[in-house]
């Protein structure tokens, strides 16, 4: 049977969206809006070879839903509303609480807003999506897919952090992981082209914000990100792992409070604030490939953490078998990649840089031990998926919270 699920993505002053018809995997619209909120924000809709742009006043993500379905009846992409049977919504933090997708009830939004605590940028943005949808869509059901649930299989002494044990049973202080839609989805998709479960994979999911995420036999076992999304590797804006040491010091000769140093380490750190240039990578190579020290160094340090992380992945599975590229770096920055596999040769790990340059699927040297893989990430399919097994699936007795 047939069924038409929208995958929704809420942004703080964004949603990015796509209606595909389910199980056969087809999209039949997909499009995004930004600047909700400013008096006149963006929209894109694709669908089939067209595409529709306007600037629309809303200002807040249920004009935007209103908008969305009020569109896709006024272009004929869907006779009546009726027609979509679910909606799922990517939220970024479901503690311990969501250890898989889950249908969201009354009780599941409101964990879902409780833990706004441990994602404040996040989760209540998450929220106001899924009420704006459930408010128009009263019959659909509502499914949430959490970027933390996929690290749920990771073991008690690789998520906990060597605090007091008390911060962890009283505040629930740990590593949750994210990103975990994004690499669930091509360590599937890479079983697939490979035919074969048993892989012991390391997912470098590289864009604006980063991880990497080690999986033996679709389990995640570890992973880079941890309490928050600032942990973990150098990303665009977000400083990764540093001395914690650092925070007081700065407190106490800069001034700043703990509030503005969070701040400073989320939003004016990372590949921006090294190169002094930008977040996007794009500009950073660029300026680097015309002699800019400043982003020369901060590609290296950008490269050299994601190295160092894939090494001791591979520690962790006792070997690796695939390496996969993803997101917008990993899949576009041939020279991102060679840099990163660079001096892994002695794990297996060995370029072949035509393979590289031409971006094929795989880019690892003829007869190496260890493919290395570009996958492109599709986070909607992965939500509409985990409606269609969660939300729709035939028994409806889906366990789906911890």
């Amino acid at each position: 049977m047939t069924h038409l699920i929208m995958a929704v993505n809420s942004g703080s002053s964004s949603l990015k969206f796509e209606l595909f018809s389910m199980p056969e995997e087809i999209t039949l619209a997909k499009g995004l809006f930004e600047r909700l909120g400013t008096g006149s924000a963006a929209f894109t809709l694709r669908a089939g070879a067209g595409k529709q742009q306007a600037n629309v006043a809303l200002d807040n993500h249920q004009q935007a839903a209103e908008h969305l379905l009020d569109t896709l009846l006024q272009s004929g992409i869907v006779a009546s509303l009726a027609q979509i049977d679910g909606v799922g919504h990517r939220v970024a933090h479901g503690g311990e609480f969501f250890k898989d997708s889950a249908v969201i009830d009354d009780a599941a939004l409101d964990e879902i807003e409780r833990l706004g605590a441990l994602a404040p940028i996040h989760n209540p943005v998450n929220a106001r999506g899924i009420r704006a949808f459930q408010r128009r869509l009263p019959h659909a059901v509502a499914v949430g897919v959490f970027d933390t649930s996929f690290h749920q299989t990771i073991n008690e002494a690789g998520y906990l952090y060597p605090l007091p044990y008390r911060y962890y049973q009283d505040y629930g202080i740990r590593r949750y992981g994210f990103h975990g839609t994004s690499h669930k989805y091509v360590a599937e998709a890479c079983a697939g082209l490979l035919g074969r479960r048993d892989l012991r994979i390391i997912s470098c999911h590289l864009g604006n914000g980063a991880s990497v995420c080690a999986i033996d036999g679709g389990r995640s076992v570890a992973t880079s990100m941890g309490f928050t999304p600032l942990a973990g590797l150098m990303m665009g804006t977000r400083c990764g792992d540093i001395d914690p040491s650092i925070l007081p010091f700065i407190s106490e000769h800069d001034h700043k409070s703990a509030q503005q140093l969070l701040e400073i380490m989320n939003n004016a750190s990372g590949l921006l604030g090294v190169s002094g240039i930008s977040n996007d990578c794009r500009d950073i190579v660029s300026a680097a490939e015309s002699g800019n020290h400043r982003a020369a160094l901060a590609l290296a340090m950008f490269t050299d953490r994601i190295r160092a992380v894939i090494g001791a992945y591979a520690t962790v599975m006792d070997g690796v078998d695939v390496v996969i590229f993803t997101a917008g770096i990993g899949e576009n920055s041939a020279g991102i990649r060679r840099e990163v596999c660079r001096n892994l040769g002695f794990l297996g790990i060995r370029l072949d840089d035509n393979k590289n340059k031409r971006h094929a699927t795989f880019i690892q040297q003829e007869g190496a031990p260890v493919m290395v893989t570009v996958i492109p990430t599709n986070e909607e399919l992965m939500i509409a998926r985990d409606v269609m097994r969660v939300g729709l699936a035939p028994t409806q007795e889906v366990q789906h919270v911890g």
